[in-house]
């Protein structure tokens, strides 16, 4: 699946975004959805479970009865050529899920080229950083009580059945989530609200549901297997840590702070109202826009394009000493130190400016080149 229309169909991405997104669940059921019952199988996932050197104490978990089994029963002591590290004991492994536990494979959506191409193709969709798990269980045996999740979620059922229970509440935007306790448990199950629905997913059905929602899953007539994209976009909190390093450029904000006994607190208020009037300044300013944007970029990790013995073709540039182009946004970073250098390759170019998109690199180099700034040699 290389797109959201294929991820969604028959739902548009115009309807789920005027619609679902944010908003409430949507269930796909599969219809003639072949490629999302081949993003993978029993097969698949037994083959990445024996490569048993890949997985540690915090990607390969156990569930029992909604409560996590901890590393210290199914994990070993290894030594390996870097070091001692803890690693899940395939034999135990095996033991548990024989008397009915769940297991959960997370950072799983690079593992295959088909999980890493949803993966990208998410991230792309809603600017977003995207995480992969992928859940086996049992019939009858649930791994995890009724919760939220703290970000967006597309389930895709891959294997055998299982029916998920949707409930009418919801959190409001949660980014922390309690501690696992009887306490939170008990808490979430009385703050879950009503069933609002129940939904049986079946191999090639596909689950959105926005964060916050409460629900909780259990596998039906025998082993099932799901992967679970989440979707986390950037919000608010991104703001103080960008504002803060633009705002210290200003001398007003390295200034010292009247102190509040002073004229009755009237200096120190106007002190306040003044910096808080530069900081929406600043945030209005197209520059910072472009902070968040190359911000944004950043949590989409381009793909590994390996293809070994065959070596890279670099692409070489040389600046002319022409006058370039005026480039606005992300990529006029980019241009800035190109046209700075006595030479480069776009290749290099690409790889050091991360959070500039590769397509708009490619496009600024193009127009510079047009333009007579730029000479390929």
């Amino acid at each position: 699946m290389h797109s959201l229309d294929e991820l969604l169909h028959p739902i548009t991405p115009d309807r789920f975004f005027a619609e679902f997104h944010g908003r409430k669940p949507l269930h796909i059921p599969a219809g003639d959805g072949a490629g999302k019952r081949a993003l993978l199988d029993w097969d698949g996932f037994n083959a990445l479970l024996n490569q048993s050197s890949i997985w540690s104490a915090n990607s390969l978990k156990l569930v029992r009865d909604t409560v996590a089994v901890t590393p210290d029963q199914y994990c070993r002591h290894v030594q390996t050529q870097s070091g001692a590290v803890l690693r899940p004991d395939p034999a135990k492994v095996a033991v548990f899920l024989a008397t009915g536990a769940s297991l959960i494979a997370g950072d799983a959506q690079e593992l295959t080229p088909r999980l890493a191409d949803v993966s990208a193709m998410l991230g792309r969709a809603f600017a977003a950083a995207i995480g992969a798990n992928l859940y086996c269980s049992f019939k009858g045996v649930q791994a995890f009580g009724t919760h939220y999740d703290l970000h967006d979620v597309f389930a895709l059922q891959v294997e055998g059945e299982k029916v998920w229970r949707l409930y009418e509440n919801r959190a409001e935007n949660p980014v922390d989530f309690p501690p696992d306790t009887p306490e939170t448990r008990r808490w979430l199950e009385q703050s879950r609200g009503r069933l609002m629905t129940e939904v049986r997913m079946r191999p090639g059905d596909v689950l959105y549901l926005p964060r916050g929602w409460y629900h909780d899953a259990l596998a039906q007539d025998g082993a099932s297997l799901h992967v679970t994209f989440s979707v986390t976009p950037l919000y608010g909190r991104i703001i103080f840590s960008l504002l803060e390093q633009a705002a210290m450029q200003d001398p007003a904000f390295r200034a010292y702070m009247p102190p509040a006994a002073m004229g009755g607190g009237r200096p120190l208020q106007a002190h306040l109202a003044d910096l808080g009037q530069r900081l929406a300044r600043l945030a209005a300013l197209p520059a910072f826009r472009d902070e968040v944007a190359m911000t944004q970029e950043k949590l989409v990790p381009r793909p590994a394009r390996f293809a070994l013995p065959q070596q890279l073709t670099l692409t070489a540039y040389r600046p002319t000493g022409l006058l370039g182009p005026a480039f606005a946004g992300p990529a006029a970073h980019a241009m800035h130190w190109a046209l700075s250098q006595p030479d480069f390759a776009i290749e290099e170019l690409i790889a050091q400016f991360d959070f500039v998109a590769e397509a708009d690199i490619r496009a600024a180099v193009d127009q510079a080149e047009k333009a007579g700034a730029l000479k390929r040699f």
